[in-house]
């Protein structure tokens, strides 16, 4: 028996690899001699790095960048196994988790940090990049990012702008001329699931300002400045930008990657899939294990598991889904799953569960593959 073993992170209990192993724990139980195949998963958000590098055999490199308001902190991306592909979640730099709530204002925010974390993988040789871009504290289209990287942005007075959302309609010219030159010679892949524009009612401002701590004023102001950004973008660069999909990702970072990078966006899932070679492995094995740490209605819109139940159907492999708790779950049985379990066994507090989950798991596997040892001694 050749089972594959695909799942995401159980979050704020286990990483993807953890989930994985505990699953082979279970499985070895029942089937010792079955051979076993682990694919940490993700979608392109929070571990996505964490996943990647587990699955490649490649490596976490810490760096000193600045935060969302320019203070040093030790900060981190991966470089996969082939040595030339950097995995950077801008979170890590530049993500709303690096602030206290009272510290929340995207009129000053910056993504700076997330520039030198690219300009750190680029020093070390890496030309292609996996930009994972949820998360952020920031509401400045990029333009920190495209700083770090040698942009210079001017007012009309001829002088450089701050850093921060608030500087956008100041914008009057965009200099590029000194921007690394080895950005030409490389390939970016934002990894998004957000489909949001840069600005407008559904625009980056607009959807993703209350969380960072924008007012009302605050809201109205940011999204004038990107509108403004973003039309002397389009003018630049001659290309949509303003009403891309995406475009308004991480506080219009997303805008800022697909001009000045010539960045192509992505589903999460789709580049972890494709970037793990999941595919191949989902038609050479018998059955598929995936989990995730809540399945739900949300789960069939770019989640981990909608990614694997999709090839699972494709290659008609049947998929078990292993999680901390399943809602809503009954329409996801039609995108390809063969069934769902809960890990929980008995009435218990979130944290018991988190605490328990990696026996919970296990011992959940266990029943599993238990019920498949009896049904093939019935065949």
């Amino acid at each position: 028996m050749h089972i594959l073993i695909a799942p995401d992170k159980f979050k704020g209990s286990l990483s993807a690899l953890q989930v994985a192993e505990n699953i082979e724990k279970g499985i070895l139980k029942i089937f010792p001699s079955a051979k076993i195949e682990k694919i940490p998963m993700a979608d392109g958000g929070e571990g996505t790095v964490e996943s990647l590098i587990d699955a490649t055999g490649g490596k976490i490199i810490k760096t000193i960048v600045k935060d969302p308001l320019m203070r040093d902190i030790e900060s981190f991306y991966g470089i996969l196994g082939d040595d030339k592909t950097a995995v950077i979640e801008m979170s890590a730099a530049s993500g709303l988790y690096l602030l206290n709530k009272d510290e929340r204002n995207p009129l000053l925010t910056t993504t700076y940090g997330t520039g030198q974390l690219i300009k750190d993988a680029l020093d070390k040789g890496c030309r292609k990049f996996i930009i994972g871009i949820g998360g952020s504290a920031t509401n400045d289209g990029g333009v920190g990012m495209a700083m770090a990287l040698g942009v210079k942005f001017y007012d009309v007075f001829n002088q450089e702008i701050e850093f921060g959302g608030k500087e956008l309609i100041k914008i009057h010219y965009i200099d590029d001329t000194l921007i690394d030159e080895r950005i030409k010679e490389s390939e970016f892949i934002i990894a998004c699931d957000v489909t949001n524009p840069l600005v407008g009612e559904n625009g980056a401002s607009k959807v993703f300002g209350p969380q960072k701590g924008a007012t009302n004023e605050m809201i109205k102001m940011l999204d004038l400045g990107l509108e403004h950004y973003g039309a002397l973008l389009e003018k630049k660069y001659n290309k949509r930008i303003i009403n891309v999909p995406g475009s308004g990702a991480a506080g219009g970072l997303g805008a800022g990657l697909l001009a000045f990078l010539n960045a192509k966006l992505k589903s999460g899932v789709e580049i972890v899939m494709e970037t793990l070679k999941l595919e191949e492995k989902i038609k050479q094995c018998d059955i598929v294990i995936s989990g995730e740490g809540k399945i739900d209605y949300q789960t069939e819109f770019g989640k981990t598991i909608s990614g694997v139940a999709r090839l699972c159907q494709k290659h008609s492999k049947p998929l078990i889904v292993i999680a901390g708790t399943a809602e809503d779950s009954e329409n996801l049985y039609e995108m390809g799953i063969s069934s769902i379990f809960s890990i929980v066994d008995k009435p218990m507090s979130l944290d018991e569960a988190i605490a328990s989950a990696p026996i919970l798991i296990s011992k959940t596997t266990e029943k599993i593959f238990r019920l498949i040892k009896a049904f093939n001694k019935a065949l």
